[in-house]
């Protein structure tokens, strides 16, 4: 069994030009993506309400639903989506720039957009959808010490529980970038599920600190995208059909 993990950074209007473009997928092609899945019978899942599955404790039609940074947006448009369709998701933020703005990508001239407040934070816990971890700073941890890695691993943790009064539980490596290391400072940090960047499904045998994703993005073909999500199930259906006509 495998299961896929969507990641979705902004839901809202494209800007007009700029390379940052391919990560806005427009409102509503997210309900498009959204209302097809809950169609073809699937779930969509936060990280939190996907671990039973990722550790064969439940079996079904499941998708799992990430949104990395925080930005406002994703509470304006995806969240009303994601509660028509009975979903639910999860939303990495760094702790250290709630209200703030997306500044780590500054230096390669992407324009500021707002990442959510503690208000939008609340929010979205109370509407039934997950909060996870994402760094203090955005920090690609590859390029840190040990000590700084730890500190912005574990100490997002603590700074969102503080803040939000639950437990945080689950973790995203900001750019994917990470080694084994890391890894395992998230396991001892106390997370349950860390995401990467790596395409594939998430099986019963990944490391649920290493677990990959299928990005979802402005160029993104819906019909790909579903198939990107469904394509195993169908294939072994179809499977022995072809093999019947073969014979």
């Amino acid at each position: 069994m495998s299961i896929p993990i969507l990641l979705y950074h902004h839901v809202g209007a494209p800007p007009p030009t700029g390379g940052w473009r391919s990560l806005f997928v427009s409102p509503k092609h997210f309900e498009r993506q959204m209302r097809v899945l809950h169609l073809l019978g699937y779930k969509g899942l936060s990280m939190h309400d996907l671990e039973p599955y990722l550790l064969g404790d439940k079996t079904g039609k499941v998708v799992g639903i990430t949104f990395d940074d925080g930005y406002v947006d994703n509470v304006e448009n995806a969240l009303p989506v994601l509660q028509r369709f009975g979903f639910t998701a999860t939303c990495y933020v760094v702790s250290g720039l709630v209200g703030s703005v997306n500044v780590w990508d500054a230096e390669n001239g992407v324009p500021p957009s707002p990442l959510m407040d503690i208000d939008h934070l609340k929010s979205w816990v109370a509407d039934g959808m997950e909060i996870g971890a994402h760094t203090r700073s955005h920090v690609n941890l590859c390029k840190c010490d040990d000590a700084t890695a730890l500190a912005e691993i574990a100490g997002c943790k603590d700074d969102l529980e503080l803040a939000l009064g639950v437990d945080i539980q689950s973790f995203c490596y900001p750019f994917g970038e990470h080694r084994a290391e890391h890894a395992e400072m998230a396991r001892l940090a106390g997370y349950h599920t860390a995401t990467t960047i790596v395409k594939a499904r998430a099986s019963l045998s990944d490391d649920r600190m290493r677990l990959p994703r299928i990005s979802v993005r402005l160029g993104t073909n819906l019909i790909g995208a579903v198939l990107q999500t469904t394509w195993e199930r169908w294939r072994l259906k179809l499977r022995p059909v072809r093999q019947a006509r073969t014979i």
